[in-house]
């Protein structure tokens, strides 16, 4: 497959808006191959959902009920992924207590495919993060983040490919820079690389390299930021060939996944789905056999 052109309609919307002209009214449904990408951020550590006398999301969250969700969407569609843009650790006594073997081992039941590093996943140190992989049945992707010189080096991916119906998906990840933000004696000799730059050459190789029809991006960058400070928003205006960047860090909650115009002129979808585990990011890629893709996102109430 060539790369695609897309065609975004939101879940609120009522018409397509076409690029290239392309009428939505070419789609048959016989023609189209459909890829769900479904998706967490910043979960931090919430197992169980917020009690019924909460003051703040009472009887939301909470991984069985995330489970089942994920459960009946892949019977919907077998063709999905289960993505998580960082910050798995931290925020309530289950990880002070199991370290974070709880929260892998829960992801792992549920078949997450990969996941990116937030700086909260630091919080244990470097050899606390190290210590817990054994427990994750998934992949860890960051492609800024320069491990040669520490534990990690080898055990976590710069960049990874997954086909889904034909469909070949490249992923990269990002990662917010740690110094200011983490104690350095907690992530050690890692180094931080510009994310631009980055992302500029992991897309390249999944596109040309690796011949990907898809290109995603698990960002812990952040939302939006004002000043100069790197943001999803920004990587997708500064960068080219990334389709889909699923966000985190700022505990953002998007009512519909944002697009963007990249410096091509071509669209990208960015989404982010809060913290805490209280929705579900879900996104519908649909690609035709004319090299075009319509997308539909919402985010459901866990």
């Amino acid at each position: 497959m060539k790369r695609r052109n897309f065609i975004w309609q939101t879940s609120a919307a009522t018409a397509l808006v076409g690029i290239g002209g392309l009428s939505a009214l070419s789609f048959k449904p016989a023609d189209r191959k459909h890829i769900t990408i479904l998706h967490t951020n910043d979960v931090h550590s919430h197992i169980e959902p917020f009690g019924p006398d909460a003051p703040r999301n009472a009887n939301m969250g909470g991984v069985a009920r995330r489970a089942t969700l994920v459960e009946k969407i892949r019977q919907e569609n077998p063709n999905t992924l289960l993505l998580d843009a960082g910050d798995i650790f931290q925020g309530t006594p289950y990880f002070n207590f199991y370290g974070g073997e709880l929260e892998f081992k829960l992801m792992s039941k549920m078949k997450y495919d990969a996941a990116t590093i937030g700086n909260h996943d630091f919080d244990n140190g470097i050899d606390g993060l190290y210590a817990q992989l054994p427990h994750a049945d998934f992949s860890f992707i960051s492609s800024n983040y320069d491990f040669s010189n520490t534990i990690l080096d080898g055990h976590v991916s710069p960049q990874q490919t997954f086909i889904k119906d034909g469909v070949k998906i490249g992923i990269f990840g990002l990662g917010i820079e740690l110094e200011g933000l983490v104690n350095s004696k907690l992530y050690k000799e890692t180094k931080y690389l510009d994310p631009i730059e980055i992302a500029q050459e992991m897309t390249r190789r999944l596109k040309e390299d690796e011949q990907c029809d898809l290109i995603i991006c698990l960002s812990h960058l952040g939302y939006e930021y004002n000043g100069s400070k790197i943001s999803d928003l920004k990587l997708a205006r500064a960068t080219e060939n990334i389709d889909l960047i699923i966000g985190g860090h700022t505990h953002t909650f998007l009512e519909k996944p944002t697009i963007e115009t990249n410096k091509v002129g071509k669209k990208v979808v960015v989404n982010q789905v809060g913290c805490y585990g209280l929705y579900l990011g879900r996104i519908d890629l649909y690609l035709d056999n004319k090299n075009n893709i319509e997308a539909d996102g919402v985010k459901i109430s866990v």
